[in-house]
């Protein structure tokens, strides 16, 4: 008997389970139960009429199942297509992204993603979509949400030079790597307000950013009306972090006091604290020690930054905080003892956040004694790298368990033109590395190709976490309906070996140049749009959103409010000494004098009542004594009390 040829299956009935990539296993049995039978199944009513075939597994057609697809709008010159689909259809905002494995920090699934005007419309199998909606195969892939860079300084100011990557450059390169959202910082120039630093970054990213993006503030200086401008900023201009740097003496370290001010002022507001932690005092006399030795080379640079004045810094930062009681974000965690300062802080419950970042994940200090010059300075920033080469194996052990939460990049970059201003004198080398194109590259392949952490944990440190701290979750960070369409086809069999040859930005050095990764993005979805595709990127000049973010994230401040509560002191109630007090005489500079400024700062404290230090001595030259207002009652004099004698003459 002849065999009867396969005649094509009308699409709703050839669509039906093709949505899950696991195939639907028989049962020995009839009465056995049939993984998947329960879920919910969506017919194509559409194609019912349309006679056509289904389509076939993986191909990047239209979903309606029509035999003879449309004609393909014109191809823009230079544009590279990929699965016979045009530039055109990557500027869709109506994406099916079928059959990959959705990756969120908490879970993994198989499920199928709707995409629509930039945000997720549906999560599930075989759903129920508008025809001619673009198909993106994820077959075999990761999909994962757009990663967030919580550290950038693009298009920063460093002695009337601008950085080599403004926020197009940056942006296009943190798509490249499958970044979608950055965090930049703000710094002030002198004589700048916070408020106008903030409306000339914004206008530069607003016209140059290809990706979405907030910001951060730095605090250059203290001044009596920095709490106007961080309340203006905090109500009014959606930023809710702000750096306080403890380095750069003279420029813009601030002390411990105005440190103390400032996070009170910061906690009030309902905002995060940010530092740069290192202790300027010992790098300053370092620095000017080497240079009178003659070591004028980045060598120097590593040299004046010993690894304990990083790690003093921040158990510094985290004692201060933790008086004034308010959330902590250290920046930059570049050595092993800074990382174990915060761990152990955090191990003990304090509200603290490490950021190691990329350069310090993947490279080390062995490089600032090259015998290139260039190549030496390439690596320099503050903290430097740390010259241990088992560091970056620790800190990536470290995020990977928990202790450091976040990694950023820092990314801020010179061109060796830029770097040999100090090549007389390693103070005037321009500071910053790269490694917002190389970020999550450099994760996958130090913490989850070493089988440190596995993809949920590669999820957190990417994007959840970072998020969650500062704000914008579930909108970013989270594959979930109703979150922005920021999303990342992850291939995690893909090779790529970092070079400055092939990479995205404006410089000529690459810190991670020869490093092998085994992962990289293979599509790229930034606000419903494919912006990367077989290695091509498609983006828009000043596309980038600002994000703005509320205070108070439930995230950091719920322990914060329930210590707050727990924080309260009180007296002991005790009777007043009368007894004998020994005659001291205090100079005007033993008593120590209160500012205005640092009693209005602490708002959540109630000032004490002044009374008379009963230490300190009543003579005075003219007969008079400072209680003499006060009334006298008769003396008592006991001759031999019960229990002994004593100075205390009254226990009421």
């Amino acid at each position: 008997m002849a065999e009867r040829s396969a005649e094509p299956l009308p699409a709703c009935f050839a669509g039906l389970g093709a949505g899950s990539p696991r195939p639907r296993q028989k049962r020995g049995g009839m009465f056995c139960s049939v993984e998947d039978a329960f879920d919910n199944k969506t017919l194509d009513f559409p194609s019912l009429g349309g006679g056509g075939g289904g389509r076939s597994r993986g191909s990047a057609t239209p979903s309606d199942g029509s035999s003879s697809p449309a004609p393909p709008p014109p191809r823009s010159p230079g544009a590279a297509t990929a699965g016979g689909m045009s530039d055109g259809c990557r500027q869709s905002e109506q994406l099916l992204i079928k059959g990959g494995k959705i990756v969120n920090d908490d879970q993994s699934f198989y499920a199928d993603i709707y995409v629509e005007d930039g945000l997720i419309k549906q999560i599930g199998e075989n759903l129920a979509v508008p025809s001619g909606v673009r198909t993106v195969d994820a077959y075999g892939q990761l999909v994962v949400p757009g990663g967030i860079d919580v550290h950038t300084r693009l298009q920063m100011a460093v002695m009337g030079m601008a950085s080599a990557d403004d926020f197009y450059q940056g942006t296009r390169a943190a798509l490249a790597g499958g970044t979608t959202m950055i965090m930049d910082h703000v710094l002030p120039e002198a004589g700048t307000s916070l408020l106008a630093a903030y409306e000339q970054w914004r206008q530069r990213a607003d016209s140059r950013a290809c990706c979405d993006y907030a910001l951060h503030i730095d605090i250059p200086r203290w001044h009596e009306s920095l709490r106007e401008e961080l309340e203006a900023l905090v109500k009014d201009k959606g930023v809710n972090s702000f750096l306080v740097f403890m380095a750069y003496k003279d420029r813009l370290q601030c002390t411990d006091a105005q440190m103390y001010e400032i996070f009170c002022i910061i906690r009030d507001l309902g905002a995060i604290a940010q530092v740069h932690a290192e202790n300027g005092d010992i790098i300053e006399e370092e620095q000017k020690r080497l240079l009178d030795i003659g070591i004028t080379g980045p060598e120097g640079h590593v040299l004046s930054h010993p690894e304990e004045v990083e790690a003093e810094a921040v158990y510094r930062a985290i004692t201060i905080a933790k008086q004034a009681n308010c959330p902590l974000y250290v920046t930059k965690i570049m050595s092993k003892s800074a990382a174990d300062v915060v761990a152990q802080a955090k191990r003990k419950g304090t509200v603290v956040y490490g950021e190691p970042i990329t350069a310090s994940l993947g490279a080390d200090g062995s490089h600032y004694w090259s015998k290139n010059w260039a190549k030496a300075a390439a690596f320099v920033t503050s903290p430097p790298l740390s010259p241990d080469p088992t560091t970056p194996e620790r800190l990536s052990s470290l995020l990977s368990c928990g202790d450091l939460q976040v990694a950023g990049s820092a990314h801020c970059t010179f061109t060796t033109a830029q770097k040999a201003v100090g090549k007389d004198n390693f103070t005037l080398i321009p500071e910053g590395t790269n490694g917002i194109e190389e970020r999550m590259a450099i994760i996958w392949e130090k913490c989850v190709v070493s089988g440190k952490m596995d993809e949920n944990d590669f999820v957190a440190v990417t994007s959840t976490n970072a998020a969650k701290i500062f704000n914008c979750y579930p909108r970013k960070g989270r594959i979930a309906v109703g979150s922005d369409a920021d999303l990342v086809l992850w291939n995690p069999r893909a090779t790529k070996v970092i070079s400055a040859k092939t990479h995205n930005l404006n410089v000529e050095y690459n810190i991670f140049e020869g490093t092998e990764c085994h992962g990289a993005p293979a599509v790229v979805i930034s606000q419903g749009k494919v912006v990367l595709e077989d290695g091509n990127l498609f983006v828009t000049e000043g596309s980038g959103r600002f994000v703005p973010r509320k205070t108070f994230p439930d995230f950091v401040y719920k322990r914060i409010k329930a210590r707050n509560r727990l924080a309260e002191v009180h007296g002991v109630p005790r009777g007043l000494y009368d007894g004998p007090v020994h005659d001291v005489v205090l100079s005007t500079k033993a008593v120590p004098t209160i500012a205005a400024s640092r009693i209005a700062a602490c708002a959540g404290k109630v000032p004490a009542v002044p009374v008379r230090n009963l230490h300190q001595s009543g003579f005075s030259l003219s007969g008079s004594q400072a209680d003499d207002h006060v009334a006298r009652r008769t003396a008592q004099k006991i001759m031999a009390p019960p229990g002994g004698r004593s100075n205390i003459t009254s226990l009421s």
